[in-house]
């Protein structure tokens, strides 16, 4: 695993949200939900309940149980169905129940879009500690797409809420079931759900998170602001690589098994004229092609970003004529590893191609 750090942040004020979304946005890939909601949710709960404790694992007591919270569903539902405030009292209940002993800190399943962003709004509202990692250091589509199934731990208990305040718990047997199990639920909720999974001690977890995700994230909203260059900024932070420079000509994006699905198409601007990429998606950007070439493809990272500002666009957010950059840039370690290959590589979304490194592709 993988222990790069920023420099940790003890807590989450007022005025670190934008900074934290503007880097939960990048780190989403074009997934896990738009960040313009979750800003305003996020610093109404820090005005009415005070700023978020940040941890990490080792100040957590050996035995305390942790919660990891995400948001499933496809976004653009998400974008248009709101949460009813809650969601989060009644998950945290019911692992309390289910697992008989008190939730001592949350932490974000996955630190890509409006995940990594409204776990704050919930410690918030909650009144408990935010653990400085996540399970994906991006965002993935599925749930069986993180650290603690590459890892090889036992699965634990799914638990499952909605905002009509149904609730299930899972004992899944498999990674696959899993997510088949999770999305079912999902989909008779009305395609947006909110969901506990790989609930652990926080002595289990310790090595086999994503370290230091909030602090990145933050790290990467800090770095943009007030610059005249933040895609020249970001590519130097990042080690990533523009991909092409535009403006979108095509988008085909359907809703369908829980999912977005679809693709983008760039024609190139500049010194991009005459080129055309296409940025296949399920709910995250999956392969970027050119002329049937990958130039990159899961588990790195692939980001449409505003041109002029270096502002993440999410899936549902796409338009037709926007002028974007697309860009990559290298995933965490772990995701190179021959068992994460299997789970989050090209192959696992049904390509039959084999995952080259960003930095080893050629345009």
């Amino acid at each position: 695993m993988s222990n790069k750090r920023s420099t940790a942040i003890a807590q989450i004020t007022h005025d670190d949200v934008e900074d934290l979304a503007f880097g939960c946005a990048l780190l989403g890939t074009g997934g896990g939900g738009s960040v313009g909601g979750a800003i305003l949710e996020v610093k109404s709960a820090i005005k009415k309940f005070g700023p978020v404790a940040v941890v990490q694992l080792e100040d957590v007591a050996a035995d305390g149980l942790v919660m990891p919270i995400c948001g499933i569903g496809a976004p653009t539902i998400s974008f248009e169905m709101l949460n009813n405030g809650g969601e989060a009292h009644l998950l945290r209940q019911e692992v309390e129940r289910v697992f008989n002993k008190p939730v001592v800190a949350i932490m974000a399943s996955e630190i890509g879009g409006s995940n990594g962003v409204e776990p704050v709004m919930w410690a918030s509202r909650l009144g408990l500690p935010i653990v400085d990692a996540d399970t994906m250091g991006r965002a993935f589509p599925e749930v069986q797409m993180g650290s603690f199934f590459v890892r090889g731990l036992p699965l634990t208990p799914i638990i499952l809420v909605d905002f009509q305040g149904n609730a299930v718990t899972i004992t899944p047997t498999s990674g696959e079931s899993a997510e088949s199990e999770s999305r079912a639920f999902t989909i008779a909720a009305g395609g947006v759900a909110l969901m506990a999974d790989y609930i652990n001690p926080a002595a289990t977890m310790i090595g086999n998170v994503i370290v230091g995700s909030i602090s990145n994230a933050i790290e990467m909203g800090r770095a943009v602001r007030g610059t005249q260059e933040p895609m020249k900024r970001l590519t130097d932070l990042l080690g990533a690589q523009a991909l092409i420079t535009g403006k979108i000509s095509e988008i085909e994006r359907h809703t369908h098994g829980g999912f977005v699905r679809g693709s983008v198409t760039i024609n190139g601007t500049g010194t991009d004229s005459g080129r055309q990429v296409r940025i296949d998606i399920q709910n995250e950007n999956l392969v970027a092609k050119e002329n049937g070439r990958i130039l990159a493809s899961v588990p790195d990272l692939i980001s449409m970003l505003d041109t002029q500002t270096g502002t993440a666009i999410a899936t549902e957010e796409m338009k037709y004529a926007m002028r974007v950059t697309a860009m990559a840039w290298p995933c965490d370690p772990l995701w190179r590893t021959e068992r994460a290959l299997q789970t989050v590589g090209p192959r696992a979304f049904g390509y039959d191609i084999d995952y080259v490194p960003i930095e080893h592709s050629r345009r």
